[in-house]
């Protein structure tokens, strides 16, 4: 049960709110239809209640708002505009990504595309689907985690006859299960042939609220539809008999073999067809252009079956049946509501690698890093240090340094562009544990890249100069830890700026900050003898703690701390803190707006 109670917009500075003071029902068992014509507020309405739009009023999914219910993507399964996806994932790799977010099996991605008829087109790409194939899609992504209740807009906008057909036979088929299914038209017709029942507005307020066979007697025009292979002779007979009668009958030839009559019924249709021996092959009354009513599932699961269409499996409807009748109803007062993918890690993994950016940036860095370590060899007098990580004095940044950085700048940048959470909050809530996940992956595709960059380097240098410019070092655990560091800093730094400004060019923009502004303030500060040496802090820190340490830990805290108190060391630590604030200070924002 879906119901909406006093639903208002914020009002707007020189026109009405869009919604005002809306109120409707959709129930379980029924699909119910949101008519109104373009601009009246029906995409307004369905935004305040997913509460993705500041306004007053509540919506309550089985007695309970949304921010009151634990996992509302099981709950609510939404279409709002495009497929929330990167047209570069494929199909298949999109709904794996859900099922992850979602908390289901990522065996359902594949369950859900035969259920749609789309099982064929799993490895194409999003970007690459038609209008009809997309709505497939985001049907099958609404439908992932079973919800019981269906929010859609305008879900059959551009699509084919054959296709309205088929996703109006799927929404039917999903209420005969038991679930409520709410969708926004502006065509009438569709709204009489489609739904069980029709809530119209007008200027967002509410103007009827019908069973279906009512609106379609009160609200739309009634007519006689006539097949007949003597169109033309038959129009002619009506309309001199109406005038005859003086009666108001309008003729409409919709093709050459089809009428249809307005202000008449079938009884003087036929009878005047009769009496000028007219053949007619079809007379029916009709409302509008209603036509048909949408069959039930089992008739339209046969005829997708014949038509080469995978049908819906038989033995998955009593399941889903039995798994919506056994969800326990927990108390408002225990429940928590929770953001975020609940299976974050797998998650993470499967939005990372499910396009080939990781790919193509990597061989583009270790490309760059190549060619400029070849350039600094050449020229000499380069530091062995910076002649492997391929970082001239020039340069703010190294190349792994920036990959690194545009890899962390698209994992939440990459999701505002395309929220893959939509059933949620629209896009990806700030969850301290989606946000360890992202840092704890960035970090290890940091190093990734570092070590394939620097053992890139190494090879090419052995191979064009014989291993001329290099050297067995004799410290390599300071280098190798600063490098880390540095790669492990523009990540994250990528990753905190990427989720506070909901940008990924803003989260790259950080990276490039931090070196370019931030280590010129810090150098300045750190310039000159400090009055209060900070020596013997490794033995007063061991003198902190229960235990004792080995002597060999003095050492790697000692190479910790003289890493941070270098410029760009402290510039990133510095920026790191001011991000990790900026981005819980958003986080609690959004919490109390909310």
């Amino acid at each position: 049960m879906l119901q909406a109670i006093g639903l208002t917009s914020t009002s707007r500075p020189t026109a009405p709110p869009a919604v005002d003071d809306l109120t409707f029902e959709a129930r379980p068992g029924t699909v119910t239809a949101l008519l109104g014509e373009p601009g009246s507020g029906k995409t307004t309405a369905l935004r305040l209640m997913l509460e993705l739009e500041p306004g007053r009023g509540v919506t309550y999914f089985r007695g309970r708002p949304l921010h009151r219910i634990a996992h509302p993507g099981r709950e609510v399964g939404v279409l709002l505009g495009d497929v929330p996806g990167n047209p570069s994932r494929t199909v298949r790799n999109q709904l794996r990504m859900l099922c992850a977010a979602a908390g289901v099996p990522t065996s359902r991605a594949d369950t859900m595309l035969e259920v749609v008829g789309i099982a064929g087109l799993r490895d194409q790409r999003l970007g690459s689907l038609s209008l009809g194939m997309e709505r497939r899609v985001a049907l099958a992504s609404a439908l992932l985690a079973d919800p019981c209740t269906l929010l859609l807009d305008e879900p059959a906008a551009g699509l084919s006859p054959r296709e309205r057909g088929w996703l109006h036979a799927l929404l039917r088929g999903h209420a005969s299960l038991g679930g409520a299914v709410l969708f926004t038209t502006d065509d009438a017709k569709e709204a009489a042939r489609s739904a069980d029942r029709v809530v119209s507005i007008e200027a967002g307020r509410l103007v009827a609220d019908q069973d279906a066979a009512e609106f379609a007697r009160t609200r739309l025009r009634p007519r006689v539809a006539v097949r007949t292979p003597h169109a033309a002779r038959l129009a002619d007979v009506l309309g001199r008999e109406a005038r005859a009668a003086q009666r108001a009958v309008e003729v409409v030839e919709e093709s050459g073999s089809r009428l249809s009559v307005y202000g008449s019924n079938c009884a003087e249709v036929g009878e005047a067809a009769f009496r000028h021996g007219v053949l007619v092959h079809q007379l029916a009354d009709e409302t509008g252009d209603a036509g048909a009513a949408v069959s039930p599932l089992p008739h339209a699961r046969a005829e997708a079956g014949a038509g080469g269409r995978p049908p819906v499996p038989p033995a998955a409807e009593p399941e889903r049946s039995r798994s919506r009748q056994s969800r326990p109803r927990r108390p408002d007062s225990a429940v928590r509501r929770v953001g975020g993918p609940l299976r974050p890690l797998r998650y993470e993994l499967l939005r990372v690698f499910g396009t080939a950016t990781p790919v193509l940036t990597a061989a583009l860095v270790i490309t760059a890093s190549v060619l400029t370590t070849l350039v600094l060899a050449r020229a000499g007098h380069t530091p062995q240090n910076r002649l492997l990580a391929a970082w001239p004095e020039l340069l703010p940044l190294p190349p792994a340094a920036l990959g690194a950085g545009l890899l962390g700048a698209l994992a939440f940048g990459e999701e505002y562009r395309y929220p893959a959470l939509a059933a949620d909050r629209g896009t990806v809530p700030r969850r301290m544990g989606l946000l360890t996940t992202k840092l704890g992956v960035s970090a290890a595709l940091a190093l990734l890249l570092g070590a394939a960059a620097v053992t890139a380097d190494a090879a090419a240098l052995a191979l064009v100069f014989d291993s001329g410019p290099l050297r067995t070092p004799a410290e390599w655990f300071s280098p190798a830890v600063s490098w880390a560091g540095l790669l492990i800093g523009c990540a994250w730094a990528g990753v905190l700026a990427s989720g506070v400004f909901r940008s990924a060019t803003a989260g790259l923009a950080a990276v490039l900050a931090v070196p370019v502004m931030v280590v010129p303030l810090v150098r300045r500060i750190l310039e000159g003898p400090s009055a209060y040496p900070a020596t013997g802090l490794a033995a007063r820190l061991r003198g902190l703690t229960w235990g004792q340490w080995p002597p060999e830990v003095d050492r790697v805290l000692l190479g910790a701390l003289r890493l941070m108190a270098q410029p760009v060391g402290t510039a990133l630590v510095l920026s790191l803190t001011v991000l990790l604030c900026a981005y819980g200070f958003t986080g609690l924002r959004s919490r109390v707006r909310w």
